[in-house]
């Protein structure tokens, strides 16, 4: 099926999901751009369609789970899990780390695919990998609608995005929307 970046492009401008102004990110760093994918995600057709085309790039790896961080990942790792025909379930944070809650397993020797709404940093994806790994699960990848590393995440497995976004991000001290007093909204799931 796959999707073009201007077809994802619309989609979030269409959901009003690309956001303008001055946020702080979950990883602590401001930005002039927000990403606000569960504005995307709230319309069923669309989460599906972006699932399936995100499906499609992990599907020569054969994952046999897809693993979302809570919050952002939740939707998208089920739309792509019912995409490759595998279980999807969510890490969630307990007392600052991330865990398996709610019933929710893996087995040793699994191939796991790691999926987010958005990476930025990478840093929660990162932390649902290594408590995989942890676990004796093989992970395969992370992949994600919007890529707003500009190359540099965190991930130590193969990545894969939909769309690559270039939003300036700022460390706190260096922005230069605080030095001008502009308000800060904190979007993020965190913080």
């Amino acid at each position: 099926m796959g999707l073009t970046k201007e077809e994802i492009m619309e989609m979030l401008q269409k959901t009003n999901a690309l956001r303008k102004g001055h946020f702080k990110l979950t990883s602590g760093l401001h930005s002039e751009g927000y990403v606000q994918c569960a504005l995307l995600l709230k319309e069923p057709h669309l989460a599906e369609k972006v699932g399936q085309a995100l499906g499609e790039k992990f599907l020569e790896e054969k994952p046999d789970i897809v693993v979302g961080p809570a919050i952002g990942g939740i939707i998208i790792a089920y739309e792509v899990a019912r995409s490759l025909g595998v279980p999807g379930i969510f890490a969630e944070r307990e007392n600052g780390k991330m865990t398996l809650r709610r019933g929710f397993s893996v087995e040793k020797g699994q191939k796991a695919l790691v999926v987010e709404d958005v990476i930025t940093t990478g840093g929660s994806s990162q932390e649902v990998v290594e408590l995989l790994r942890s676990m004796g699960v093989e992970v395969i990848g992370v992949g994600s609608i919007i890529d707003r590393s500009g190359g540099q995440n965190k991930l130590t497995v193969p990545y894969k995005s939909l769309l690559a976004l270039d939003i300036k991000t700022f460390p706190p001290e260096e922005c230069s929307l605080c030095a001008e007093g502009k308000p800060i909204d904190k979007p993020g799931s965190r913080t």
